[in-house]
């Protein structure tokens, strides 16, 4: 139609892309984890990029040659204008070094071409004239919060996080450029038995809900972090950076979660927090907090993190809530899929990935609580693919009272503030359980030793 506006696109910005990938195949780990194929406007650029992406996601060299060897491949060399056209992509870019300004330049006018769409979409909603309105509204909100939502979220260090209490010391410095050959969880008696997370192993550290699987996952992250030095990379899918910040601070601090969250301290323990924040915002933990999040899209950004900072442990909490790289209907497949990208991303990296899973019901209607390999949830694969099985068990919670408890037990002891560590499985160790103090006011798992006070 005459006078019709084209939707917002910049080509120039697009060949800058892919030009810049074509001078330096590297500058793609700046890029992948927010610029997707889609987000060109230009069919031929947007299969350049999607050659790129392959021979990225095939751990292969991305030049002129590679790519239009993988655009040949897919029969698309000559619609993209032959080499021709790649070396005209080589021309007009001087340097890589600006390659994420000019992606960001096309990932928002991607945004804007959607948000059109979208608003076509709202549009047709309206003309149908639903009698329920009700139903009409939430179809339009939903159109727009799957917009928001399909965009997700990247590495945030923990400095960034905790800025919001009072102005930390400057970043951190290169601590998680050194190698460190194995990661500490600050348990001794944990450490003793495995001697530390090995690099390439892929750790399953699994629990029933509220028996504190996040709480020790963020406990070895922080004692590998500030103790050791080592760089730290936790993929949050369940809970917010802000949350895990928190827990944090208050198991440094040793004051009550809800206080701090609601600012009822004192002036001594204003004290305590600012020192906190002053050695995590100094610890090379680095939180992506995004909620839907696929197994491609997960290693692009630890291999992107890894580039730039060398990472020594990944946190993955937790397994279930990742999504495989295609649909897929049945879900012990795709567990299965995902156990083995984590262990295939554990080799890839040479980093100790510790992935916190969930376990099935069964425990509960047991006598004895005392997680199974075959509690595992969704999968088998999970056993296979792991190195490595860790499960936690705190007695106390299955039983109201102290009282319910001796009724079972007569002869034992109450576990008041105690849980099991139980190495169920260990490819290249001993297995064995381990008891440590859980201090359940500030949600932290300490040695056995701690001070009798922490716990009141």
């Amino acid at each position: 139609m005459p006078g019709e506006r084209l939707p917002p696109h910049d080509i120039d910005a697009e060949e800058a892309v892919n030009g810049s990938l074509l001078i330096d195949g590297r500058s793609i780990h700046e890029i992948v984890v927010f610029l997707q194929p889609k987000d060109f406007y230009s069919e031929q650029n947007r299969w350049i990029y999607q050659a790129c992406l392959s021979l990225y996601q095939r751990d292969e060299a991305i030049n002129q040659i590679t790519v239009a060897q993988e655009l040949e491949r897919e029969g698309r060399l000559e619609k993209c204008g032959g080499a021709a056209y790649l070396s005209h992509l080589i021309s007009i870019v001087p340097t890589s070094l600006d390659i994420e300004y000019y992606a960001r330049i096309v990932y928002r006018l991607s945004i804007m071409r959607q948000l059109i769409y979208a608003a076509d979409k709202i549009s047709e909603i309206g003309y149908e004239a639903d009698p329920d309105v009700s139903a009409a509204l939430n179809k339009a909100e939903d159109t727009l919060f799957h917009l928001r939502h399909e965009h997700s979220l990247d590495f945030v260090h923990i400095k960034n996080v905790l800025d919001g209490y009072f102005d930390a010391p400057p970043p951190p410095g290169t601590a998680g450029f050194q190698a460190i050959p194995q990661v500490f969880t600050g348990l001794h008696g944990l450490d003793d038995l495995l001697d530390g997370f090995k690099r390439s192993e892929l750790i399953i550290l699994a629990a029933r809900p509220s028996i504190g699987k996040t709480s020790l996952a963020l406990n070895i992250a922080r004692n590998a972090a500030v103790s050791q030095g080592a760089c730290v990379a936790i993929f949050s899918l369940e809970m917010f950076r802000d949350s895990l910040a928190q827990r944090l601070l208050s198991s440094e601090t040793g004051i009550n979660a809800k206080r701090l969250r609601l600012g009822q301290n004192t002036e001594e323990e204003e004290g305590r927090v600012m020192e906190a924040i002053g050695v995590l915002s100094e610890a090379s933990i680095f939180i992506d907090d995004s909620p839907q999040l696929r197994m491609m899209e997960m290693r692009s950004k630890a291999r992107r993190l890894n580039f730039e900072r060398n990472i020594d442990l990944i946190i993955v909490d937790y397994l279930q809530l990742l999504q495989g790289d295609t649909r897929n209907d049945n879900r012990v497949q795709e567990i299965g899929y995902i156990s083995r990208s984590l262990k295939a991303l554990a080799r890839e990296l040479n980093v100790p990935v510790l992935a916190v899973s969930q376990l099935s019901r069964a425990i509960e209607k047991r006598e004895k609580h005392e997680p199974l390999l075959s509690d595992l949830r969704d999968s088998g694969s999970i056993e296979q693919d792991a190195d490595m099985v860790i499960f936690i068990n705190r007695e106390e919670v299955y039983y109201r009272t102290e009282d319910d408890w001796r009724a079972d037990h007569p002869d034992e002891e109450y576990p008041r503030g105690v849980a099991d560590i139980i190495v169920a499985k260990n490819r290249n160790g001993p297995i064995d359980k381990v008891k440590v103090r859980f201090i359940d006011r500030l949600t932290k798992f300490d040695n056995l030793t701690v001070a009798s006070q922490e716990l009141l």
